[in-house]
C-alpha cells in the first residue's frame, strides 16, 4: 500500500478505516506533496468533534459520511507542475492523514499558500505553508507544540489586551493539554495573576512538576479548592458538567468565560443557563486576522517567534517523542488519543510511509 488516506466515520469517531487511493494526479500549477511526518493530539481529536460546525472536515473532502482529520507536520514535494515548487522542497504546514496531499500553490513570503478552490472560502491562516530546511530533532516539537502554542500565545494575547478583566487567577481546564500547558507557560511569564490548572487526579502530578502553574485543583476539589478571586475561565475541556461546576464556583467573580476547545470530547455540551458570564468561543483565526491588521506586516509573526523560542526550548524536559510507521501505527496513535489513553508526557509523531 503507497498510498492511503485515514478516514474516521463523521457520525461516530470509533470507527475508522484505512483507504487505500492512488497519488493524486497533477493539472498544470499543481504540485504533490509526499507527508513525511505529523503530529497527532488531544487537538486533532477536537478539529473531528468540531468538524462539521467549525468546517474541518472541508480542507480535506474524503468519502461520503466519512472524515480525513487535518493534522500538522512536514512534508516534501514529490512531484511538481508548478514552475517555483521543485521536487525535494519541504514544508511545514497542516495536512491530511494521508501520504499524499495535491496542493495549487500560491507563492508567499514564507512558502505557499494553497489555492485550491475548495479551500478559498476557509481560514486562510491553515492554508499557509512554511519552507523549511532538512529535517532535524527540533521539527517534532514544532508540529506536536506550535500550532497549539499560537493558540495560547493568541488567548494571553487577548486576555493582556483586556487587562485580565480585572481577574486575580486565571482558571484553566483540562491543564494536562498541550494548548493549556502552553498558555500557562506564557501567563506565567507575564506574571500579571496566579495561573491555576483543573486537571484530573491522574495528570496532577505531571501539570505541577510542569512549574507552569501556581496552583494545581484536581476537578473534584473545584467546589473548595481555594481559589483567588475573581478569575477568569479558559475551558479546553469542553465538559458542561465541569463548566457548570465552575460557574456555580465563582458566580459573580467569575470576571470572564472563554471556550477554547474539547478535550473531554465525550462529555456532555450545551446545558441550560450559567451563574456568572456567558461563555464565550475563541477562534483564533479571527484573533489572527485582527493582529496581523494591528501589527503590520510580519509583526505577528515576530512577537510570536519570540514568545516560542524559549517554550520550544523547554519542551524536551516534559515532552517525549514517540515514533510511529504506517497505517497500523496511525491507527493505534488515534485510538490512544480517542480514548484519552495517551500520557500528558507523551507526542505521538507519526510516518505514513517507511
Amino acid at each position: 500500500m503507497t498510498s492511503w488516506d485515514f478516514v474516521v466515520d463523521k457520525t461516530d469517531l470509533r470507527r475508522t478505516k484505512i483507504v487505500e487511493v492512488p497519488p493524486p494526479p497533477l493539472a498544470e500549477g499543481e504540485a504533490r506533496l509526499a507527508i513525511e511526518r505529523f503530529a497527532l493530539t488531544a487537538n486533532n481529536i477536537t478539529y473531528a468533534v468540531f468538524g462539521d460546525q467549525m468546517r474541518y472536515w472541508d480542507f480535506f473532502p474524503g468519502p461520503e459520511g466519512w472524515g480525513r482529520i487535518p493534522v500538522w507536520g512536514h512534508a516534501r514535494v514529490e512531484a511538481s507542475r508548478h514552475p517555483e515548487l521543485a521536487v525535494g522542497q519541504r514544508f511545514y504546514g497542516y495536512f491530511p492523514m494521508s501520504t499524499h496531499l495535491a496542493v495549487t500553490p500560491r507563492k508567499t513570503r514564507t512558502g505557499f499558500a494553497d489555492a485550491a478552490p475548495h479551500r478559498a472560502g476557509l481560514p486562510p491562516v491553515y492554508n499557509q505553508y512554511q519552507a523549511v530546511g532538512a529535517a532535524s530533532p527540533a521539527e517534532d516539537y514544532q508540529a506536536l507544540l506550535r500550532p497549539l502554542f499560537i493558540t495560547g500565545f493568541l488567548i494571553e494575547d487577548f486576555l493582556d489586551e483586556n487587562d485580565l478583566f480585572g481577574a486575580r487567577s486565571v482558571v484553566l481546564t483540562s491543564a494536562s493539554s498541550k494548548t493549556a500547558i502552553s498558555l500557562a507557560f506564557q501567563l506565567k511569564q507575564r506574571g500579571k495573576a496566579r495561573v491555576v490548572g483543573l486537571t484530573s487526579p491522574r495528570n496532577a502530578a505531571f501539570v505541577e512538576g510542569l512549574g507552569y502553574y501556581d496552583q494545581v485543583v484536581t476537578y473534584d476539589a473545584v467546589a473548595s479548592a481555594p481559589i483567588e478571586e475573581p478569575a477568569v475561565l479558559i475551558d479546553f475541556a469542553g465538559d458542561a458538567p465541569l463548566r457548570r461546576a465552575v460557574h456555580e464556583r465563582f458566580d459573580d467573580a467569575l470576571a470572564y468565560s472563554c471556550v477554547v476547545g474539547g478535550t473531554h470530547w465525550e462529555a456532555e455540551r450545551g446545558g441550560g443557563p450559567l451563574p456568572g458570564p456567558k461563555p464565550v468561543f475563541f477562534f483564533a483565526p479571527d484573533r489572527i486576522r485582527k493582529r496581523a491588521v494591528d501589527w503590520g506586516p510580519g509583526g505577528l509573526d515576530q512577537r510570536h517567534d519570540a514568545a516560542w523560542t524559549p517554550f520550544a526550548a523547554d519542551a524536551p524536559r516534559w515532552l517525549r517523542i514517540i515514533d510511529g510507521v504506517g497505517p497500523e501505527a496511525v491507527a493505534e496513535a488515534y485510538r490512544a488519543a480517542l480514548e484519552g489513553r495517551a500520557g500528558p508526557d507523551e507526542g505521538h509523531v507519526l510516518s505514513p510511509l517507511p
